[in-house]
C-alpha cells in the first residue's frame, strides 16, 4: 500500500479525486518544516505601534509603574491606578491593530474603572491582538522621571509585563531616563512614559482578521 487511499480502495471503499491546494502540503520530513516556515514567512506582516502617557504626583496612594509597586512618598493621580508605564504600553499595543486608545476602551467617565488595576487594560489589549490571530513580538517602555529611581525595579517590571503578555522576558525592554531637570518631570511634578510594540499579524487581510 502506498498511502491511505490505497488502503481504502483495497477495502472496497470508493475513492474520489479532487483538486488540491499547493499550500496545503503534508509535513513528513524535516525539509517539509523548512518549506512550511518559508511559506508562513510570506503570509505575515509586522506592525509597530507607539504610546505615550503622563500622570502627575499628588495622591497618597501606592506608586505603581509597569505593574510593580515602588516605595515612594507620593503616588500618581489618575482615575484608575495611574500606572503610567502600563497605560503607555496598552496604547502602543492597541495602535498596532488600529483599535483606538485606552480611553476609548476604558473611559475615565465610567465609574467601573475607578482605581482599576491597569494590568487588566494591558491584558485586554493582548486579547484583542490574539483575536486577530496576531502575536506580540517585542515591547519597549521608557519611563521619564527624576524620582523615583527606576533601576532597582527594572527586572521586576520586565518580569511583570512578560507575565501579563505571556512573553519571554527577553522580548520585554524597560528603561528610564531623566529630562536633566527640565520640564514638569524635571521639576518632579509627575512621570511620563512612552512605549513601542511590534506585532506579527496575518498578511492575508489588511485588517489582520483572517487566519
Amino acid at each position: 500500500m502506498t498511502d491511505d487511499a490505497a488502503v481504502a480502495r483495497s477495502s472496497g471503499i470508493s475513492v474520489a479525486m479532487v483538486d488540491g491546494e499547493e499550500s496545503n502540503f503534508k509535513i513528513t520530513r524535516a525539509e517539509d518544516l523548512v518549506r512550511a516556515e518559508q511559506y508562513l514567512s510570506t503570509r505575515t506582516t509586522f506592525r509597530t505601534g507607539s504610546g505615550f502617557d503622563v500622570h502627575a504626583f499628588g495622591e497618597q496612594r501606592p506608586l505603581l509603574n509597569c505593574g510593580v509597586e515602588i516605595p515612594f512618598s507620593k503616588g500618581l493621580r489618575g482615575h484608575s491606578d495611574a500606572d503610567v508605564g502600563l497605560h503607555a504600553l496598552t496604547d502602543a499595543l492597541l495602535a498596532t491593530i488600529a483599535e483606538g486608545d485606552i480611553g476609548s476602551h476604558f473611559p475615565p467617565s465610567d465609574d467601573r474603572w475607578e482605581n482599576a488595576d491597569s494590568t487588566f487594560f494591558l491584558d485586554h489589549a493582548r486579547g484583542l491582538i490574539g483575536s486577530k490571530h496576531g502575536s506580540i513580538e517585542h515591547v519597549d517602555v521608557t519611563l521619564i522621571c527624576e524620582q523615583p529611581k527606576i533601576g532597582p525595579y527594572r527586572s521586576a517590571m520586565r518580569e511583570r509585563i512578560a507575565a501579563i503578555l505571556k512573553l519571554d522576558p527577553a522580548r520585554v525592554s524597560v528603561k528610564a531616563t531623566t529630562t536633566e531637570g527640565l520640564g514638569f518631570t524635571g521639576r518632579g511634578e509627575g512621570i511620563a512614559a512612552q512605549a513601542l510594540a511590534t506585532v506579527r499579524l496575518p498578511a492575508d487581510d489588511p485588517a489582520g482578521t483572517t487566519p
